[in-house]
């Protein structure tokens, strides 16, 4: 069986909060006369806040996760940049033959325009998005390397 390394995407790859946080904030102002969102109002935890979102677009708004895809691969340049040390990183691991599976809490939406556009979407073998992060999983772009071998000097 081959080794497998779970990562978390924000914490090692790229954090899509703030592309997220950008999201609701549009989201709320595009959809306002339809149904009222207060993003403030949702929880941080996005599994849970996209629940509370599910039930938003019942009330007329519709599917909410198409417009979150548009919106993120119209805006994560701004919010996202490829990091070569993670990269590197990454492409190390995978070069041994393990399997890569990247979690976060994030949508399957975002995390799918994210890992394109961080330019690792090749790289990984499974995406498993709307969990929360879990134990066993590399948090940080730190210890990814730690996990392809690079010892960084501190």
């Amino acid at each position: 069986m081959s080794e497998r390394v779970e990562i978390d995407l924000d914490g090692a790859l790229g954090d899509t909060r703030p592309l997220w946080d950008a999201f609701l904030v549009d989201a709320a102002r595009r959809f306002a006369t339809i149904a009222r969102l207060d993003p403030t109002a949702l929880p941080h935890d996005r599994v849970a806040a996209a629940e509370k979102l599910d039930a938003w677009a019942a009330t007329g708004v519709g599917d909410w996760r198409v417009a979150l895809t548009r919106f993120a691969e119209d805006h994560a340049p701004v919010h996202l940049r490829p990091d070569p040390a993670a990269n590197a990183s990454l492409r190390a691991i995978k070069s041994r033959g393990a399997r890569i599976v990247v979690t976060t809490d994030a949508p399957a939406e975002l995390a799918r325009v994210a890992l394109a556009l961080l330019g690792v979407a090749r790289s990984v073998d499974e995406v498993r998005a709307g969990v929360p992060r879990l134990d066993g999983v590399l948090t940080s772009a730190h210890e990814l390397a730690a996990a392809a071998g690079y010892h960084q000097a501190e």
